[in-house]
């Protein structure tokens, strides 16, 4: 009963916050998709378990995979896809429900290891190097742990997998996974004013949060049902196995993680670090939750050292 009273009383401050936001009408999201031209990729689809996934890919020599986080897109990878490229075979998808693939129905978040071995059928694509942010750095353990063969090298950035309890979670998630709270976000003008603010508390640096990257990550959001289903995974229970299933990773694996991450906390790394048989850590100072947009140039160095 307290936690249920808990989850009443977020709901109610997000109504309230709402109400005192509404304006006439919250205009259409306007992303521009330059940044696809300039990271010289274009979207493609594949077809994994009767859903339509949306993925970008580019470069030759090893396969280097990249997952988004929660409520991103491959659009946080834009900084890094050109350079990796260069070296490696370098795709990004987007996971079903978020980005420009399709929004199930119902979609338990226990699936997406599944979904991410079966995209790999798809494309053809034997052992790769695996590079998962927040909750694709989740998924990517989750696969890791559970085929080890198919991963030669594994890279968690910010990584969820210890927090993934609603308790752990940052605030403006747990809000958006109350009950009700995903009609509040579709029927009320604020989706955009709650998403700078989330950005605001992902981003060391607010001058990153500029107008082009609050459309390029409201536009998917804004999709019809894609509140919807973004509400009903935060409000499950299931955690992929993890973190139980962390120390049966067995591939080579870096941890990244930047210094003034707010979301998840840097005594996370250490817990993915003392969990997995060799694995080794990077810090990156002056940067909060998405080191890929906010210090690019230092995870490639990074990136390109390890793989």
């Amino acid at each position: 009963m307290r936690r249920r009273g808990l989850w009443l009383l977020a709901l109610a401050a997000l109504l309230a916050v709402a109400v005192l936001l509404v304006d006439r009408g919250e205009r259409q999201a306007s992303p521009s998709g330059a940044w696809m031209k300039d990271a010289g990729v274009e979207p493609r689809f594949a077809e994994v378990d009767g859903l339509r996934v949306r993925y970008v890919r580019r470069g030759a020599g090893s396969a280097v995979v990249l997952v988004h986080g929660i409520a991103s897109s491959i659009y946080t990878w834009a900084a890094v896809i050109p350079a990796l490229a260069e070296s490696h075979d370098v795709v990004a998808l987007d996971l079903p429900g978020f980005g420009g693939s399709e929004i199930p129905a119902e979609l338990p978040g226990d699936a997406y290891p599944r979904i991410l071995g079966r995209f790999l059928d798809a494309l053809g694509l034997g052992p790769v190097a695996l590079v998962g942010h927040s909750l694709g750095g989740a998924v990517a353990s989750a696969f890791a742990a559970g085929q080890p063969d198919r991963v030669a090298r594994l890279v968690l950035v910010d990584s969820a997998g210890f927090n993934l309890a609603p308790g752990d979670r940052p605030w403006v998630l747990r809000m958006a996974g109350a009950p009700g709270a995903s009609a509040v976000l579709e029927k009320l003008p604020v989706r955009r004013r709650i998403v700078r603010l989330a950005l605001r508390q992902v981003f060391h640096d607010d001058g990153r949060v500029t107008p082009e990257r609050v459309e390029e990550y409201l536009a998917p959001l804004a999709r019809p049902g894609a509140s919807r289903f973004l509400s009903r995974l935060l409000g499950q229970t299931g955690a992929m196995g993890l973190p139980e299933a962390i120390g049966r990773i067995r591939a080579p694996t870096l941890v990244v993680w930047c210094a003034e991450d707010e979301w998840v906390p840097l005594r996370d790394a250490d817990r993915f670090v003392s969990a997995i048989p060799g694995a080794r850590k990077a810090v990156i100072e002056g940067c909060g939750h998405l080191p890929q947009e906010e210090r690019p140039q230092e995870l490639l160095g990074l990136l390109k050292e390890f793989l």
